[in-house]
This record gives C-alpha cells, structure tokens and sequence, in this order.
C-alpha cells in the first residue's frame, strides 16, 4: 500500500530511504495503485538483444569506422547527409541499423506482458528496431520511426525493411518513378514523425506513473516529454546517470529485464 505524504519533500526523503529490496516492493505498490502507467524508453533497452546503443563506451557514435574516414555518425544518419551524399547515407545506414535478426529481450516480453494484463497503457519508445511489437506490445509510439517501412521521396509508395537492406544498388530507387527510397526513420535535422508523437504527448498527459528506462535522456524530444509528466510516481531504470534522478521517486541501475522480472 501506498503511504500518504505532505509533501513530495517527504516522499523523496522517504523513497530515498529504502533498501534495494524494499525499493522493489515500492515499486510493485505503485504499479498496482497506479491506473495510467506509461513506459518510456531509449536504446538501453535494446541492448541486451544485441542492438548497440549510441552514447555508453562501446555505443554507435563512439565508433569510427576507417571506411567512413572523418564523417561522425551524427552526420551519417542526417537528413543533409541523405540528401548531399546518398550513397555514403546508405551504406553506413545498412551497416549499422539492419536490426532484422535480432530478437526481443526479458525488458520486451515483460513489457508486452504487463501492457496485455492491464497494467501498463503504453510504450514510447525512441527505437527504431520494432523489437516492441515483436515482442506482443500494442500500442507502441515510435517517436524517432522504424527501420520496418521505407518510402520513395517521390510518390510516396511504401516498401518493406527488405527494399533498402537488400538492394543491391548503392541508392535504392523507386521502382515506379525512378526516385530515392528512403526509411521512415527520423534523421537528425528532421521533424518528429505525427502522430506518433502527439500521441507520446496524450499518454505521458494521461500518466501518473511513468517509467523511464534505458536512455540517459540527452536528446531533446525525449527529455522534453520527460518534463511534461506531473503524475504522481516517477520511476528511473537505466544501468547509467540519467538526468531527473533528483525527481524520481525510484531509481534503479540496473538492466531493465531484470528490475521488470522482480515486480511480478
């Protein structure tokens, strides 16, 4: 059962207070006292299927590979890039976000899990690898898109993962018009998709109590969506420092499968 607080001062205090084990027991409390609970995630939570992530020691954007000389992967997976150097857009792209093989972890099942059950709304997610729906979760909002669907820049027709990962051209074209295919997925220097991220907007509104799990929230559109929560249980899981600890009712560093396995 949850305690009543005066304050959020004593809720920190008190949720500060707490052992590992009783942490977990906190957490099971919430979870079942909570009527709206959303999950938002970044690329931790993929990593255990084998999906680098971008920022930690071994992550995308501190590898320099010699075949892209002095290009960051910044740059690599930007709407300029696409657009001035397609061809080096391409193969850095088929290189590093081909995630077809790989397979849902624990964090993804439990997820799935808890969403069938009643007992999570939804997930918003900052991954393109749709490793999510594959795992059972519904209603999932990819705010960063999906490697899943491509389009021509052209007419617009859609094609499947296969086109631009199996194309032997350097610069998938369009079968119909003749145009550059290109993933829904979105660049840097792009807008986030629509709906997707209105609909991030509607559940994390609609919270009160969020997750946060596997993204130290440096970039911009998940840290902005972070701040618009004003539920009333915030919860942290991420092996790293992430950013809002100092609201968090919970934190825990720890692989997200596992703080998930332990609720129940």
């Amino acid at each position: 059962m949850i305690r009543n607080f005066i304050s959020e001062r004593e809720k920190h205090r008190y949720y500060n207070s707490l052992s590992e084990e009783q942490k977990y027991d906190a957490f099971c409390d919430i979870l079942f006292e909570s009527e709206h609970v959303v999950f938002l995630g970044g690329a931790g939570v993929s990593t255990e299927s084998g999906i680098p992530d971008f920022r930690s020691r071994n992550g995308l954007y501190k590898k320099r590979a010699k075949s892209f000389g002095r290009y960051k992967p910044e740059y690599l997976l930007s709407s300029e890039c696409l657009r001035t150097q397609p061809e080096l857009f391409f193969d850095y792209y088929r290189k590093n976000l081909d995630a077809r093989k790989a397979e849902p972890n624990a964090a993804h099942f439990k997820l799935a899990e808890m969403e069938k059950s009643g007992r999570l709304e939804g997930v918003i997610t900052q991954n393109i690898d749709g490793l999510h729906q594959k795992a059972g979760s519904r209603n999932v909002q990819e705010i960063h898109g999906t490697i899943w669907m491509n389009h021509c820049v052209s007419c617009h027709e859609q094609y499947d993962v296969n086109f631009i990962f199996d194309s032997k051209d350097p610069v998938p074209r369009c079968p119909k018009c003749g145009k550059v295919v290109r993933p829904d997925v979105t660049l840097y220097g792009e807008y986030l998709p629509q709906p997707a991220y209105s609909n991030a907007i509607g559940l994390i509104n609609a919270a009160d109590c969020l997750i946060i799990g596997g993204t130290s929230l440096e970039v911009g559109s998940v840290a902005q969506l972070a701040h618009m929560f004003h539920g009333g249980h915030l919860v942290i899981i991420n092996k790293g420092k992430t950013k809002m600890e100092g609201a968090a009712d919970l934190v825990f560093h720890d692989s997200i499968g596992k703080v998930l396995g332990k609720i129940g």
